[in-house]
């Protein structure tokens, strides 16, 4: 059935994109949406020639009905349900409509299935989208996956980000070339991480052929889409509620002395020292954080893939485009309410001490208050005099006794002083002597 003429101002971002795609015969699919109404479906039903696209638009929002459709034991807004609705949809439209519709005809099953803003609130809002689709006419299908946060205020808003995602998404896979960048900007126009943010890219089959994940992930992180990524041990990026619920936190930040540094040492006296404070039977889990920033200019060998895998085989890894502290602990705690610890060097810290933090009101104070909320800690590790000296701020000396600077040899000017005492006699700051 024809939806109508198109309608008029159809020309902003999604309007446009809308009719674009249902204008052109060659391309025919099927909208399969839970959780948050059909607002990418909408779209195309509203703007005008639905008929030369829409093959189909379901919503099995009732669990029976999903289970029966999509199949039992997965979570239902998670990456496998996802799959699942893909799997479903796109075997439906080759079983039933290639026949009628010919070879030339490139199908496509958009799907997502989403946690909206709860009546109380107090839920994860989040939800995955994904695509599968022909990227020319008899080609195997591709799938592109997305991990979205949900970052708007009500649910009326929520949808209406899910809706202009959906249509990005369905007009840059028959309108970009597969360059992570420019896709992903395409994918993402008209939203910001206010809004929206994008923290996991899967890829598959031949139009994403040669194409890297996690280096699209990197690019959605370095256009300003997402806030954080998490890589799992196997170099995979991962959905942060995964990793993160519920878990207490050691994250250990790249370090001025990694020449000298010895990882499993530092790690096992942090580990020690949380046990000490007794932070419960949990134990507790090894993050470690980069920056984007740090990950491209490595002096290492390798490239950034290789470089990003080299980290996680350690642990899992958090990247941010983040050059001070705090907005990582406030990322953290959406997930978390366990104790984090912050695991940096003394020079470090120091320039932490000595930053402008030009951008916030309150200066240093806002930056620290932000950063040392309840059940977050700095520990603190020595490092050279050779490696302070090289990395020092001005506003900050110290006064060593022995080859290594500790945090307790840290001089300040007053009132700076004044600061660090108190930070230090109140518990916030504590030094870690790994042996």
């Amino acid at each position: 059935m024809e939806s109508g003429s198109p309608i008029e101002g159809s020309d902003s971002g999604p309007q446009r994109k809308a009719l674009e795609i249902n204008l052109d015969p060659s391309q025919y699919g099927t909208f399969a949406e839970i959780g948050a109404g059909q607002e990418v479906a909408d779209w195309f039903l509203r703007v005008g020639g639905a008929s030369g696209t829409v093959a189909q638009t379901i919503c099995a929002y009732d669990k029976a009905f999903s289970d029966e459709r999509y199949g039992r034991g997965t979570r239902y807004v998670s990456r496998e349900r996802l799959l699942a609705m893909l799997e479903r949809e796109y075997q439906s439209l080759e079983q039933q409509l290639r026949g009628p519709r010919g070879p030339d005809v490139r199908f496509f099953a958009f799907a997502d299935t989403i946690a909206a803003r709860s009546f109380k609130g107090d839920n994860e809002q989040h939800g995955w989208v994904g695509l599968r689709f022909q990227a020319t006419s008899g080609a195997a299908p591709s799938d592109i996956l997305l991990h979205v946060a949900l970052r708007d205020r009500t649910v009326e808003q929520q949808r209406s980000a899910l809706g202009v995602l959906g249509v990005n998404l369905v007009h840059a896979a028959f309108h970009q070339k597969a360059e992570g960048g420019a896709f992903l900007a395409a994918v993402f126009e008209g939203l910001s991480t206010e809004r929206m943010e994008l923290d996991v890219v899967e890829l598959g089959g031949p139009f994403f052929a040669g194409q890297d994940a996690r280096l699209w992930c990197l690019e959605a992180l370095r256009g300003g889409m997402a806030r954080a990524l998490l890589f799992d041990r196997t170099g995979r990026p991962e959905q942060p509620s995964t990793l993160l619920r519920k878990r207490n936190l050691v994250v250990e930040g790249q370090s001025s002395d990694a020449e000298h540094l010895d990882p499993p040492t530092l790690v096992s006296a942090a580990f020690e020292e949380l046990h000490r404070e007794g932070s419960g039977e949990q134990e507790p889990m090894l993050l470690l954080e980069t920056r984007l920033e740090q990950l491209a200019s490595s002096g290492g060998p390798g490239s950034v893939a290789e470089r990003l895998g080299l980290l996680t085989t350690r642990a899992p890894v958090i990247v941010t485009d983040q050059r001070v502290l705090h907005p990582v602990v406030e990322y953290l705690r959406r997930y978390t309410t366990g104790p984090i610890r912050m695991v940096t060097d003394v020079a470090t810290f120091a320039r932490l001490l000595s930053g402008s933090y030009e951008t916030l009101p309150g200066t240093l104070l806002e930056s620290l208050g932000k950063l040392l909320v309840e059940n977050v800690r700095l520990y603190i590790y020595p490092v050279p005099r050779e490696t302070f000296q090289r990395t020092r701020e001005a506003r900050v000396g110290a006064s060593p006794s022995g080859a290594n600077v500790t945090l307790d040899d840290l001089r300040c000017e007053p009132p700076l002083d004044h600061l660090l005492r108190y930070l230090r006699g109140a518990g916030w700051l504590v030094p870690l002597e790994p042996r």
